[in-house]
């Protein structure tokens, strides 16, 4: 069964790169669902069904950690696996997350292999066999 994701980053840019990666990773992926913060993302949570949840730490209103301690309140949500996407990535910061629930951590910037390999393990499913790669416009990841 495809899963569905959701993306939770205060940047709609970074939004765009995460869901492009997303289908490019040979996962089988349903819907990919988006919030701005963390109470944006518990309202998307409220009204889908999400597989994993990509979540940024840094963002306003609701900041990740914030979001993490409210899934885990929620009976509904505390076993919704979350992977921080991150640019911070300090051992001690990453300890705290998976402290906090994470599932796992992925450092940004990232490549679609990466993110396959980070998700697959959570969504107890098998990757899609590749399509046959697009052509290179350049070597820049996500």
């Amino acid at each position: 069964m495809p899963a569905n994701i959701l993306i939770v980053d205060d940047s709609g840019t970074m939004r765009g790169m995460i869901k492009r990666t997303l289908r490019i990773s040979g996962l089988d992926i349903g819907e990919v669902y988006e919030a701005a913060n963390g109470i944006e993302a518990l309202a998307q949570m409220h009204d889908h069904r999400v597989s994993v949840v990509l979540l940024d730490i840094n963002m306003p209103v609701m900041n990740g950690i914030r979001l993490l301690q409210r899934m885990h309140d929620d009976a509904r949500l505390r076993d919704v696996p979350v992977v921080i996407a991150s640019t911070e990535g300090s051992e001690p910061r990453i300890q705290e997350l998976l402290a906090a629930g994470a599932r796992g951590f992925i450092r940004k910037p990232f490549r679609p292999e990466q993110l396959r390999d980070v998700i697959l393990p959570l969504i107890g499913a098998r990757a899609m066999e590749p399509s046959p790669p697009a052509p290179v416009v350049d070597d820049t990841t996500f």
